[in-house]
């Protein structure tokens, strides 16, 4: 009777198997190979092989027989093996993306822009954060470059200095672009903005409001984009008569954090007030620090921008949020990653076609948006 009972229960366990079995950790995915298609469609494996991967001797193959195949391989649920594709093609569809920091806002309608792109070009994005260390840049782009990526975007942020490992790029062949900077490296692309226009802009604009009395918190000297923003505000002052008193102008300090601009902008708008030199505007040099600028005004009882307008650069996501909400200059940061995109595309067809990569250098327009935090100087 015992035996009967653990022959009972032994089957019974077989029988719940599978039940058991379902509950517990997912099985591995059953992986259906070109021979199951074959036999699935009545075609031989060489037939299918081409059907499927969409070789040059596919154009041969009737359309008959090519329906068939594809709708056996839908029935089977057949998946193709996009790594042994491309070790046959030598072909990965994978672009290295390198931000230099991610907590930075100016990065993150850029990638929107990028992986977007990547996405209607049926590319893989491969994201890393190099956290603003030489060491890890270039240890990610080793490993990139391991991989096969077949293009590489890179995201500088304002921190960035030039790397100049990026010039050994040329002699592997990749397509690089640079959104944010321009480099010296002949066969590396970029896209920035045009942040001279964008200065004058911003200053055009506090002047035909009536300003006169400017206070300005500049952009750190090593900076790329501080010169070309700087000599936008000179050239319209000239220009227009506009005195830039020397003592209104502030610079920000170097640092390896981008969120440090707001602190700076808070610091170096406490030590413009106990100047003691009167000024109805400033003129941040990113939104960052246009926001700590107002914190420090707000503070001191200077309501903005009824005793003081303030102007920003950028146009990140928190500009519309503020109160009052940031005028600033907008850059156009998701087209900047589009436009990025396009141009390693590009660079990719080259290389496949085993034609030279060209350079491209493009400079998109800012453009002025005009919110609460400036007004007519009454």
């Amino acid at each position: 009777m015992m035996l009967d009972t653990g022959a009972a229960l032994c089957c019974s366990v077989r029988q719940r198997r599978p039940q058991i079995q379902a509950l517990g950790a997912p099985e591995r995915p059953v992986v259906v190979t070109i021979r199951e298609v074959a036999k699935e469609s009545g075609f031989s494996s060489t037939t299918v092989s081409i059907v499927l991967n969409n070789a040059p001797l596919a154009r041969y193959i009737p359309e008959t027989t090519k329906k068939r195949i594809e709708r056996a391989a839908k029935k089977l649920g057949y998946r193709p093996n996009l790594f042994a594709r491309s070790l046959r093609s030598r072909r990965s569809h994978t672009v290295g993306v390198m931000v230099f920091d991610m907590t930075d806002p100016y990065c993150t309608p850029i990638l929107r822009g990028i992986e977007s792109s990547l996405y209607q070009a049926s590319f893989l994005p491969i994201l890393t954060d190099v956290h603003n260390e030489r060491s890890r840049f270039e240890r990610y782009l080793e490993m990139l470059l391991d991989r096969r990526v077949e293009a590489l975007i890179v995201v500088a942020n304002w921190l960035f200095v030039e790397i100049d490992v990026l010039g050994d790029l040329e002699k592997s062949n990749i397509p690089t672009a640079m959104i944010g900077r321009e480099l010296q490296a002949g066969s590396i692309s970029s896209v920035i903005v045009d942040n001279e226009l964008g200065a004058h802009a911003a200053i055009e604009h506090l002047f035909l409001l009536g300003h006169r009395q400017i206070a300005f918190v500049r952009g750190p000297k090593r900076i790329t984009d501080t010169a070309p923003r700087w000599k936008g505000v000179r050239n319209y002052a000239k220009a227009h008569g506009l005195d830039i008193d020397s003592e209104l102008v502030m610079d920000l300090p170097e640092s390896s954090d981008p969120l440090s601009s707001f602190d700076a902008g808070y610091k170096l708008t406490e030590e413009l007030l106990h100047r003691k030199r009167p000024f109805t505007a400033l003129m941040a040099f990113d939104d960052m620090t246009a926001f700590g600028a107002i914190r420090a005004l707000n503070k001191a009882g200077i309501r903005v921008p009824e005793q003081c307008s303030v102007i920003g650069f950028d146009d990140i996501a928190h500009s519309s949020l503020l109160t009052p909400a940031l005028t600033t200059v907008r850059q156009p940061m998701p087209e900047m990653g589009k436009m990025a995109v396009s141009i390693v595309s590009e660079g990719i067809s080259a290389v496949q076609e085993k034609q030279k990569i060209i350079a491209q250098h493009r400079k998109l327009m800012p453009k002025l948006v005009i919110r609460d935090s400036t007004r007519l100087l009454s």
